[in-house]
């Protein structure tokens, strides 16, 4: 909990709180605020009355709460790290300034098994057993980091810990800013982040105008990238304003993000769901790299999650023939957990389609199918755009943007999250025809638009393109099925 909040504002924050705990998810809270003077007289009992006072509100709104004023935190590398040194001084997630030992969760299991919500103020005890006051950024990694590695031990060498699962699954960064900043969305915050393929971008592109008005925001990235580092691969962060307390309950409860990051951006505007509050939702994901030739694709592998997205025997030998002479590109995500196959039809390969888009059952929900999308967008119908940057072997937003074209069956459940992708669509037969267009290509059509005033009316569809759809869908009827049988 990042203040310093108003009573008001701490109340409505542990209200969420409150109701998170009365669902059966009971947080672990670190106290920290920004307006923190390191050195500052009365420092470490300021640390105790920020504390107290979260304990309270806890408390004026039904729950039990037990400051953990024993500190139980230690200051220093953990005695792990001594032996890796160099490691981890190469590692850009550095292992945090503080760290706990086993006996040290002891007391904080049995506030958990009284049903009471403990709450750490940003203290931890040095080598001469003083209590110190650091930042809460480093306690709450040495507690994530604590609570992953007791989870992990045996239950021979830690009954007494292990009676209780205490593996951190959520975490949560309740601040007075919101989330991360984005360029796509004209600086209101990133709905979802892949931390293996984002962060470095996020980083080194971050606005110099959103550091003061988001002061905190880089810092909490890295503290996120830094906790889920140790938590499991389905874990999940969250940024999220301190005005915005469903919108916690609603991520914690279903783990997605209130709006989905591959919808179009226009879309997500209109709707004026998406706000300077709206949260930001942080995943550890998964590398995304972009492969120009059919050379660079481990076919064996596309084969498998292929075979196991659609649950049909790919007819790979001439699957692959086509593609040898079809191919535009293919995206990755992760070790082959997700693929978007778009290859070039038409005359002289004038039409982008998207021969096949794919996600492994076991990634289907964990955000994967978001950062693919968003990754074809930026090599399809978005080029052109300023943020339309994935620079894992992408054009890095240069180039000509493409209306990007596929089909699916008609019955296919699928074609309700096509239909909100889509800048259109149309029946073909058995066969629904979709299509994205170009976006830069319609922001010139529309700045035409409004320049030629009274005068001639520019659509959508201008000269030359009326029979755009007749071309696509002749063109897309004759490709022929991938599948055997």
């Amino acid at each position: 909990m990042q203040g310093p909040f108003t009573d008001r504002q701490l109340e409505s924050v542990a209200r969420g709180m409150v109701y998170l705990e009365r669902l059966g998810l009971v947080s672990i809270i670190v106290v920290e605020r920004d307006d923190w003077d390191p050195g500052s007289p009365g420092e470490r009992q300021e640390a105790v009355d920020d504390a107290m006072r979260v304990v309270a509100a806890l408390e004026k709104q039904g729950a039990k709460a037990r400051p953990m004023l024993d500190t139980r935190v230690r200051l220093g590398p953990h005695p792990a790290d001594f032996n890796h040194a160099s490691s981890a001084m190469e590692d850009p997630a550095r292992p945090p300034e503080a760290h706990v030992l086993l006996n040290d969760l002891v007391p904080l299991r049995s506030t958990l098994r009284s049903g009471e919500i403990p709450v750490f103020p940003s203290l931890v005890l040095d080598s001469f057993c003083r209590s110190v006051r650091v930042s809460g950024d480093d306690v709450l990694a040495a507690l994530v980091r604590g609570l992953a590695e007791t989870a992990s031990q045996p239950k021979t060498t830690a009954a007494s810990l292990t009676e209780m699962n205490l593996t951190p699954l959520r975490l949560m960064i309740i601040n007075r800013e919101g989330g991360i900043p984005s360029y796509a969305r004209s600086g209101m915050p990133h709905l979802l982040i892949n931390l293996s393929s984002e962060y470095n971008y996020i980083r080194d592109t971050f606005n110099p105008s959103w550091r003061s008005s988001r002061p905190t925001a880089l810092a909490d990235l890295a503290l996120a990238r830094q906790c889920l580092s140790y938590m499991p691969p389905s874990a999940s962060a969250i940024m999220v304003s301190h005005r915005s307390p469903k919108a916690l309950i609603g991520h914690l409860i279903t783990n997605k993000p209130a709006l989905s990051s591959s919808l179009p951006h226009a879309l997500l505007q209109s709707t004026g769901k998406l706000t300077p509050d709206t949260p930001t939702i942080i995943r550890r994901g998964v590398p995304v790299q972009v492969l120009r030739t059919l050379d660079d694709v481990d076919q064996p592998r596309l084969t498998k999650l292929l075979e196991a997205s659609f649950g049909r025997t790919l007819d790979a030998e001439a699957f692959y023939a086509r593609l040898r002479h079809n191919l535009d590109f293919v995206i990755v995500a992760g070790d082959y957990a997700g693929a978007a196959v778009v290859t070039n039809e038409g005359k002289a390969g004038s039409i982008s389609y998207l021969d096949k888009f794919a996600v492994a059952p076991e990634h289907q929900g964990d955000g994967t199918v978001d950062f693919l999308w968003v990754a074809l967008h930026d090599e399809s119908y978005g080029l052109g755009l300023p943020y339309s940057v994935n620079p894992n072997g992408g054009k890095e937003g240069q180039g000509e943007p493409r209306d990007l074209v596929w089909r699916s069956r008609a019955d296919n459940p699928v074609n309700r999250w096509y239909f909100e992708r889509a800048s259109g669509h149309m029946r073909l037969g058995r066969w629904v025809l979709f299509w994205c267009d170009a976006e830069a290509s319609i922001r010139n059509r529309v700045e035409r638009r409004f320049e030629a005033g009274g005068g001639r009316r520019i659509g959508f569809v201008e000269e030359g393109e009326s029979d755009r759809v007749t071309t696509w869908s002749r063109a897309i009827e004759g490709i022929p099925s991938s599948w055997s049988g």
